[in-house]
């Protein structure tokens, strides 16, 4: 598992039940390989938004952010967060219109039972993380 760089982050996994908690380390580590391995994103920086996991392309700027979280109101679900005034949902949801459950335009739902499909996972996060770098002519 790669380390923690901010305290604050590290408490908040820390407060999430044990098996959910299992489901967004993984859900982190697909992030932090994702990004890893896509050109031009660099760096991520790992912070808090609303108090949940939330990861930034700070130094590229490349991308929009990525959040996950559960939520005490869904204790059987857990979600990967989008901003919503993007199209990436709406993007996701043409794409891989069976793989995932979505809410609206700004979250991908998981059911803690699940199998998450880590390849179009890995791909969502990765057109999040490179969502500002404009299109190809």
């Amino acid at each position: 598992m790669t380390p923690f760089a901010s305290p604050a982050v590290a408490e908040a996994f820390a407060s999430y039940p044990a098996g959910v908690r299992r489901k967004l380390l993984a859900l982190r580590e697909l992030i932090l390989r994702t990004a890893a391995a896509t050109e031009g994103v660099g760096p991520l920086e790992e912070t808090l938004k609303w108090g949940e996991p939330a990861y930034l392309t700070a130094a590229s700027k490349s991308g929009s952010t990525v959040r996950i979280a559960w939520k005490k109101s869904a204790p059987s679900q857990y979600a990967m967060y989008f901003n919503c005034q993007t199209t990436l949902v709406d993007t996701f949801r043409t794409l891989f219109p069976r793989e995932f459950k979505f809410e609206g335009n700004r979250a991908i739902v998981f059911e803690q039972a699940d199998a998450v499909p880590s390849d179009a996972l890995a791909f969502c996060v990765a057109a999040a993380l490179t969502y500002h770098r404009g299109k190809p002519a």
